[in-house]
């Protein structure tokens, strides 16, 4: 087509070619084929009165064209050549709803339908962050709405995946990318105090500051066996729920905190079994000690100290120390650069405590060492749950500023947020993150070594990356990517998945050769309109303007009898000297005419 077009006498031939990427990784610029814009960015810098035509070659799948004609065009012909065949077959996947939003442990509704012109059923997977979750076979044509359930705080990838039709053009549409932001529902705490004392009320105001907590606070401010002649008339006479709290509803709180509690108050043998059992199917537990917790009254003695990570060895230090980093502790990511933590080998910007019931780790990780190196806080997991005991009850002089203060809420947080599994608090996590077009890997552990991770791409291709400690505990690396999709990352034990591109390119929506998208723009300009299979080499012509610009078998182009000066040659009209001898002759003539 070039060839003919540069054969025409007095036609001047300019081409613009649409880049072969229109997907911008990482860019919120609208994808598909923007063949409309490249056109009329070609046409800025030609007069209107000098545009022939325009001759597009292009599939069909243009996601750019307007409403109404180009004023670009300036009345000159549009003419499209489709290359491809006509009622090509593919399968493909078109997602109708997807949700951005939900709730963390709900489910959320998905809507796709299946297209494929041989009909029937179609085998489906549904992945969420890269894990199987569901398979079934959907009718082609219809509709279909499936539940997802939002697994994880932040960002969780959905993948659904339809198999391989029996005429295929491409592969890429057959599968659908979105992600699913999850956010957890209020949090529901369960406070159990112990006596009265200075750090109550700091633990009290710390979870009532955060408007995502609905916190029941259970204190003991006078046991049973107590008397102190009160008058009858004078006491409560509402039975508290404890059946209802530690039996029918426990299930139902996120975290259950006990703070200087000492058994044998209330609470029975059964209901800490129940709190046990609900530890280990998937709930978070806290405790913080007193010296009661090195006594025969404590915790550890109740069927709650199957899931306590730390043993009391029944000594109370008094004395003054400042709490800091241990060493796993520097690998956390819920004691890892916490405000004024100092170095490594220094001592923290923190102020003092001054008590530390002695323990005995026997499962878990001691995050903070106290008085003699001793365990402070200790993280454990227990089955499907998770466990923090913290041996000493003066946190809250922290919070007072005492001796220059510490970062309890930051400590308060980070623990509460690891107990419920946020994702970024976990000692053990492989992540993956596309920013523009790469692809960031980090590795999470509280080894001193990093594995090495597989990365998948979408089209198969395998290749193995090794990390880069960057900070302890944390190995990265970067990759560059150059194919949107969905990237997978293995490492042997953890994997993920990373999202690379537009969740749904329009680029790969809808692969078949059509007409129907450029049809009524070719037709506003009285252009032609052809297939490249029935009319591989179309005759060209030059047509006035008004007339016919195309037919079955050729495509016209406006003669605008316009012109270029290319350049100019001067000739004298005559010879010098015969110029010269004119001139002396007339005024020879003039003179002798005055002179009668």
């Amino acid at each position: 087509m070039k060839r003919k077009l540069g054969q025409q006498e007095g036609l001047e031939v300019r081409e613009a070619v649409l880049p072969p990427s229109q997907i911008q990784l990482g860019s919120e610029r609208p994808g598909g084929t923007r063949l409309i814009d490249t056109m009329r960015s070609a046409l800025v810098e030609i007069p209107p009165e000098r545009l022939a035509g325009v001759v597009l070659l292009s599939d069909g799948q243009v996601h750019d064209v307007p409403a109404g004609v180009p004023p670009e065009l300036g009345g000159a012909p549009l003419h499209a050549l489709i290359a491809g065949r006509k009622n090509e077959r593919d399968r493909l996947i078109v997602l109708e709803q997807s949700p951005r939003f939900g709730v963390v442990g709900r489910e959320v509704m998905a809507k796709f339908r299946i297209e494929d012109p041989a009909g029937g059923t179609a085998p489906v997977t549904l992945s969420v962050n890269g894990e199987v979750t569901r398979r079934l076979d959907v009718p082609v044509g219809r509709a279909v709405e499936v539940p997802i359930t939002v697994g994880n705080p932040g960002a969780n990838v959905v993948e659904i995946e339809v198999g391989a039709g029996p005429s295929e053009l491409t592969l890429d549409n057959n599968r659908a990318l979105f992600t699913i932001n999850g956010v957890r529902d209020r949090l529901r705490v369960l406070l159990v105090s112990g006596e009265p004392y200075q750090g109550e009320r700091a633990w009290r105001n710390l979870l009532k500051s955060d408007p995502a907590v609905d916190l029941v606070h259970f204190t003991i401010l006078r046991t049973p066996q107590k008397d102190d002649f009160t008058p009858v008339r004078e006491l409560s006479l509402i039975v508290f729920p404890m059946r209802e709290l530690f039996e029918q509803k426990l299930k139902e709180f996120d975290l259950i905190i006990f703070d200087r509690y000492e058994s044998g108050n209330l609470i029975t043998r059964e209901y800490f079994r129940n709190i046990a059992e609900y530890v280990k199917s998937g709930g978070a537990l806290l405790v913080s000690v007193g010296p009661v917790f090195a006594t025969q009254r404590s915790l550890y003695r109740t069927p709650l100290g199957a899931v306590l990570p730390a043993a009391p060895l029944g000594d109370v230090l008094e004395t003054p120390f400042k709490p800091k980093v241990s060493e796993v502790g520097q690998r956390h990511p819920v004691t890892a650069n916490l405000p004024q933590a100092g170095a490594p080998t220094g001592d923290p910007e923190w102020g003092r405590w001054f008590r530390l019931v002695t323990s005995r780790t026997e499962r878990g990780n001691a995050v903070l060492s106290g008085a003699e190196e001793r365990p402070l806080v200790i993280l454990d997991r227990v089955g499907e749950g998770r466990v923090a005991q913290m041996m000493s009850d003066h946190l809250w002089l922290w919070n007072r500023g005492i001796d220059g203060g510490g970062p309890q809420p930051e400590l308060v947080r980070r623990v509460a947020h690891w107990l419920m599994k946020e994702p970024d608090l976990e000692e053990e996590a492989l992540r993956a993150t596309a920013v523009g077009g790469r692809i960031e890997i980090s590795r999470r552990t509280l080894a001193t070594t990093f594995p090495q991770v597989t990365m998948t791409s979408p089209g198969g291709a395998t290749r193995t990356l090794d990390l880069r400690q960057t900070a302890p505990g944390l190995g990265t690396a970067i990759v560059d990517v150059d194919k949107p999709g969905l990237y997978r990352f293995d490492d042997g034990t953890l994997r993920t998945v990373a999202a690379v591109g537009s969740p749904d390119p329009l680029e790969f929506a809808d692969v078949r050769a059509t007409d129907a998208k450029l049809k009524p723009l070719v037709e506003a300009t009285n252009g032609s309109l052809m297939w490249l299979a029935d009319q591989s080499e179309p005759d060209i012509r030059a047509v006035r303007p008004g007339r016919a610009a195309g037919g079955s078998d050729w495509i016209g182009l406006r003669r605008n009898e316009g012109y270029t000066v290319a350049g100019i040659n001067q000739l004298p009209l005559l010879p010098g000297i015969l110029v010269a001898l004119a001139f002396l002759m007339a005024i020879a003539s003039a003179w002798w005419r005055e002179g009668r």
